[in-house]
């Protein structure tokens, strides 16, 4: 959570600064704040809310300082209030912090402050830090001056830390010089000419300057207007050559353009975001595909007899769909894990099973330590992100790049639709090195190949949805059902609408509802019943006529051009007829669209729904 932007150069700080917070604000949207350091000190600027209330006030000082960090918060520590807000200064006014993160031995730390004389005037972790930061630098004992000083206070004060920070620091007696550092939490360098960056993602100085170091954990990073330099936490202080890295996306593609919503934006980007997944992924013949990254030969694959998924949220949705298709069409054996959960228990793993991990940003704390944990235990880790060069993509064995675009919206959309085709993809590729037969791989590449131009004529739908929902705008309670692969698209289009509308909404297989869930059902609770045709469309049919026997309203996701009961559903919605491997993610489209529609006529703030962000870096 929360975003850090850090800059010093030749230019005015603030104004880069809070641009910077703005393309980062889905990370964190209960405060923000900004320090400005020049030759009369640190000034801190901070308030509740939105970034452009903290604009307000930083705009009206209009300081020519050229140096400064700044911060949009996602609470833990300490209420949403002004003091709790960062940037943080040291009780002595010589230090400035901002972090991301979690200090979890906060408490013991401010006793032994509290008893060196220290006072706080927050409720926050992240001011125990810049005070033990500070108490450091104040010390006789410590050896240096100037930036080596500072450096030295840093990499103390973060050896005595337990938990997880991605932190930038300034000192009144440096105007020259910031200090950053990560454990667990993302930090990156934006290296430009005559200036240079640090920031919790890409996206906050990607107009500036397209080159970027993403550092590692246990790393300090020091910059200077002209040059920057890395080195270890640990006492070896070890020098780390740096690796510069090309940000492989435009600000172009992070703006709303004519949009009025990021989410609807990234939903109508769907077709092309696809068409990026496959673009150079299918083979010459096209009857499979093939994956660059994976490193994994087909005689290593054809070892492999159980596949473990690891992910949060929506990208567990996506492996619960990536389940249902391995199994069908590679006949491997699939379980999928909350990383939350699998990180925490001794979940006994065959040794011949492969790790797959996914998550959007690369970035998912949970899922990052599960990767950690089952590559300690000696098995290969893959990844699924769309974040190049993130922490997931540089610690697993292999992977696959979803080359998505930036996903700004928290609500994710194209970003789940990549990642349910890579799983397809997936399921192609290792069949074919089993029992899948020429024919049926080409019909599946054919189905693929077929997929932008379908979610196209989904999108066309549009107003049509549009006018469904504001039927079923003022509902606080909703069902999703749906069967074998429609099942984990159900989870998802209920995430989807509590997400950004705070309607209550539940998914279930169709089939459990006789098991407890129908005695929801009522006049006040609709159901939205994804039934496209194949084997189980019978029995849907009939958990349908159950539903509206109760007075339950239902809407019906199902095939065009095949027979729907004219009474069937109180509204229908028709997606096109494709094969099976596919019909997951075109039954997604009208879901998102739904549950946007709706947010939008409850005028909840869509891309920035309450509590959430989009980077989960905290457990």
């Amino acid at each position: 959570m929360c975003g850090i932007v850090g800059y010093i150069g030749k230019q005015r700080a603030s104004a880069i600064l809070l641009e910077g917070l703005k393309r980062l604000e889905y990370r964190g949207y209960d405060s923000a704040g900004v320090a400005l350091l020049d030759d009369s000190g640190i000034e801190v600027m901070k308030k509740t809310g939105r970034v452009e209330n903290v604009a307000t006030i930083v705009n009206r000082r209009n300081s020519t300082a050229q140096i400064g960090i700044s911060h949009t918060r996602w609470a833990t520590h300490g209420g949403v209030t002004d003091a709790n807000a960062h940037p943080h200064l040291s009780w002595d006014g010589r230090i400035s912090i901002v972090h991301n993160g979690v200090i979890e031995n906060h408490d013991a730390l401010r006793r032994f402050l509290k008893g060196e004389g220290i006072e706080f005037v927050s409720q926050t972790d992240t001011e125990v830090l810049a005070n033990l930061i500070a108490y450091h630098y104040a010390r006789e004992s410590l050896e240096g001056e100037g930036a080596t000083r500072l450096i030295a206070a840093v990499r103390h004060s973060l050896r005595l830390i337990e938990g997880t920070y991605g932190i930038a620091v300034i000192c009144t007696e440096l105007p020259k010089d910031i200090v950053g550092a990560r454990k667990g939490s993302p930090l990156c360098l934006g290296i430009g000419n005559g200036e240079n960056l640090l920031a919790s993602d890409v996206a906050a100085f990607v107009g500036r300057t397209q080159n970027v170091v993403y550092l590692d954990d246990g790393q300090i990073c020091h910059l200077t207007a002209d040059d920057f330099s890395i080195t270890t936490v640990n006492e070896a202080e070890e020098s780390v050559d740096p690796v510069i890295s090309q940000i492989d996306w435009k600000i172009e593609q992070a703006e709303l353009g004519a949009f009025t919503h990021y989410m609807e934006k990234e939903i109508f980007e769907q077709p092309m975001a696809l068409e990026n997944a496959m673009r150079g992924r299918f083979s010459d013949d096209e009857s499979t595909s093939k994956f660059g990254g994976l490193n994994l030969d087909a005689r290593e694959f054809r070892h492999v007899d159980r596949i473990v998924f690891l992910a949060c949220g929506t990208a567990w949705h996506a492996c619960l769909v990536a389940e249902y298709l391995i199994e069908k069409y590679a006949r491997i054996p699939v379980e999928v894990e909350y990383a939350s959960e699998f990180r925490y228990r001794n979940a006994p793993l065959d040794k011949n099973t492969l790790v797959f991990v996914i998550s959007q940003s690369g970035e998912t704390l949970d899922t990052l330590e599960a990767l950690r944990e089952a590559k300690r235990k000696g098995y290969r880790v893959l990844g699924i992100t769309n974040g190049v060069g993130s922490t997931i993509a540089r610690e697993t064995d292999g992977g696959v790049y979803q080359h998505a675009g930036p996903e700004i919206g928290v609500a994710s959309t194209k970003a789940f639709t990549s990642q349910v085709l890579i799983g397809g993809m997936l399921a192609l590729h290792l069949g074919r090195m089993r029992d899948l037969s020429f024919s049926d791989g080409r019909e599946m590449v054919k189905a693929f190949r077929s997929l932008p131009g379908l979610v196209s004529q989904v999108l066309g739908q549009a107003e049509q949805i549009k006018e469904i929902a504001s039927r079923y705008t003022d509902y606080e309670d909703f069902l999703f059902l749906g069967r074998q692969s429609m099942f984990p698209i159900a989870l998802e289009g209920a995430l989807k609408l509590k997400e950004i509308s705070y309607i209550h909404a539940e998914g279930y297989p169709a089939a459990e509802m006789k098991h407890g869930p129908i005695a929801l059902i009522s006049e006040k609770c609709p159901s939205v019943v994804l039934s496209p045709h194949g084997d189980t469309f019978s029995k849907v049919l009939s958990n349908i006529q159950e539903t509206r026997a109760r007075k339950g309203r239902v809407i019906a996701i199902t095939s065009a051009g095949k027979d729907f009961p004219e009474e069937g559903a109180d509204d229908v919605i028709h997606i096109p007829h494709a094969h099976d491997c596919v019909m997951p993610i075109l039954a997604t489209i009208p879901l998102q669209l739904l549950a946007y529609y709706i947010a939008v006529n409850r005028e909840c703030d869509v891309d920035k729904p309450r509590n959430l962000a989009k980077s989960v870096t905290v457990e």
